[in-house]
C-alpha cells in the first residue's frame, strides 16, 4: 500500500486507527460494564431473622420470604451448618439474595468437616456479606439458669471466684474455636438474656440481648447496651419466646419491639425462627410487621442521645445478679441475698426516670470507656458527674 511508504500519510493513517480503537473501547467498555444495583441498605442497622430450619427449602423459603425488606439473617440450623454442601447452598443463595449473614458456629462441627478451610473459602468468596459466626448460645443464660453447658463455672467460693471461672472458660472455648478454625478478627456474636457484661469479657464482639417471654424489654437494653458501651463493642437485639407458649407474640408487639430497639442505638435486630406445628413460629402478620418496621426506618432516622443526658446505673463488682426479678439467682450458684432486691428496685425506679437514656454497668468497669456518660449514679448511693 502506498501510505506504507509515505511517513506522513502511515502517521495520519495510524492516528485515525487509534483514535477509531480508544473510541470503540469505550464504548465497548461502556456496554460490558453494568453497574450494580444500589442495595437498600441502612447503614446504621442490620435486620432480619435468625432461622432455625432443617431443610435448605425451608431455610431458602424464609430468605425469600423476608429478603425484600431485610438485610440480614442467621443461619441457626445445625442440619445446615454441620453439612458443608447445605451450608455452602445456604450462603451463596443468602450472597445472591443481597443479604448479609451469620452462621452458627459450634467446635463439634469440626467432626463434620474443615469449619478451617470452609471459613477461609467462606471470607474469600463472600467477603462482604459474611459477617461473622453465631458461636455457641446463651451462655450467661445457661450460667444463670443452673443449665450448665460445659463452658460455665459449676462451682465457686464466692461471687468474684464464679466471676473469674465464668470467663475464663468462656475465653478458652472461643479462643480454641479461634484457633482450630483460624478465623482471624472474623467477629464472634451470640445471643443472652443474663450476664452481658462478663459474656463479652469472654471474647464476644457482638452480644443480642433477649427480649423474650415477659422479660423488661428496657432493663435488657440497659444491660446488653451498658456492657457493650463500656466495652466498646457493638450491641443487638434478639427478639425471640418461649416457643411451647400458647399464647405467642403479636405482629404488633413484634412492631413495637423492634422499634424499642431501634430507638435505644441496636446496630442488630433479629427475629427468631423455628419450625413449631409443621410451620415457623412466625407467621404472615409477623411477616407484615418486619415490612411496616423496613417501611419505618427510611422515615425515621435516629439521632443519639447526648452522653451528658445519659446515665449508668453502677452495680457491684462481680454481682452476677440475674435481673429478672427482685428473688434472680446470683450466677445460677446462689439465692438472691440482702442486695438484690434494693438493686432490682434502684434499677426499675432509675428506668422510670431516665428511660431510654439508662444503662447497667460493673463497678470494675469505671476503669474502661466512661465516654458515653455523663452521670453515675452507684448501687450504694452515691453519685457522681462524669
Amino acid at each position: 500500500m502506498q501510505v506504507m511508504k509515505w511517513a506522513g500519510g502511515t502517521k495520519k493513517v495510524l492516528c485515525v486507527s487509534a483514535a477509531f480503537l480508544l473510541v470503540f473501547s469505550f464504548v465497548a467498555a461502556s456496554v460490558l460494564f453494568v453497574p450494580e444495583p444500589e442495595e437498600s441498605v441502612f447503614p446504621d442497622v442490620f435486620v432480619g431473622v435468625d432461622a432455625a430450619f432443617a431443610t435448605v427449602e425451608e431455610t431458602k423459603q424464609i430468605i425469600d420470604q423476608v429478603k425484600e425488606y431485610t438485610n440480614f439473617f442467621v443461619v441457626g440450623s445445625t442440619a445446615i451448618t454441620w453439612d458443608v454442601e447445605n451450608l455452602t447452598e445456604v450462603c451463596q443463595y443468602l450472597n445472591d439474595s443481597g443479604l448479609h449473614f451469620l452462621t452458627f458456629a459450634h467446635s463439634a462441627a469440626d467432626q463434620y468437616f474443615s469449619q478451617r478451610q470452609w471459613v477461609k473459602d467462606a471470607q474469600q468468596k463472600w467477603n462482604a456479606r459474611f459477617l461473622g459466626l453465631y458461636a455457641y448460645d446463651e451462655p450467661g443464660g445457661h450460667q444463670i439458669d443452673h443449665d450448665y453447658m460445659f463452658m460455665c463455672a459449676q462451682k465457686a467460693a464466692d461471687y468474684t471466684d464464679a466471676a473469674v471461672k465464668y470467663v475464663q472458660n468462656l475465653t478458652y472455648y472461643l479462643n480454641d474455636l479461634k484457633g482450630e478454625w483460624e478465623i482471624g478478627d472474623l467477629p464472634l456474636f451470640t445471643s443472652d438474656y443474663a450476664l452481658h457484661e462478663f459474656t463479652y469479657r469472654g471474647g464476644y464482639d457482638v452480644v443480642f440481648t433477649e427480649f423474650s417471654w415477659n422479660s423488661n424489654r428496657q432493663l435488657n437494653v440497659a444491660l446488653g447496651r451498658g456492657a457493650a458501651s463500656v466495652h466498646g463493642k457493638d450491641w443487638g437485639v434478639m427478639i425471640t419466646r418461649n416457643i411451647n407458649d400458647p399464647t405467642p407474640q403479636t405482629g404488633q408487639e413484634l412492631y413495637e419491639d423492634m422499634v424499642l430497639a431501634y430507638q435505644n442505638g441496636a446496630k442488630y435486630i433479629v427475629v427468631f425462627d423455628y419450625p413449631s406445628l409443621q410451620q415457623g413460629i412466625l407467621n404472615q402478620e409477623h411477616f407484615d410487621a418486619l415490612k411496616q418496621f423496613w417501611e419505618y426506618l427510611q422515615s425515621h432516622p435516629r439521632s443519639q442521645t447526648p452522653a451528658a443526658d445519659r446515665v449508668a446505673y453502677v452495680v457491684p463488682k462481680d454481682y452476677g445478679y440475674g435481673f429478672r426479678g427482685p428473688a434472680d439467682k446470683i450466677w445460677g450458684l446462689w439465692e438472691a441475698d440482702s442486695q438484690s432486691a434494693p438493686i432490682w428496685n434502684q434499677a426499675n425506679s432509675l428506668l422510670q426516670e431516665y428511660g431510654t437514656g439508662l444503662d447497667v454497668i460493673y463497678e470494675d468497669c469505671l476503669k474502661l470507656n466512661l465516654s458515653a456518660y455523663g452521670k453515675l449514679v452507684f448501687w450504694n448511693g452515691t453519685t457522681l458527674t462524669v
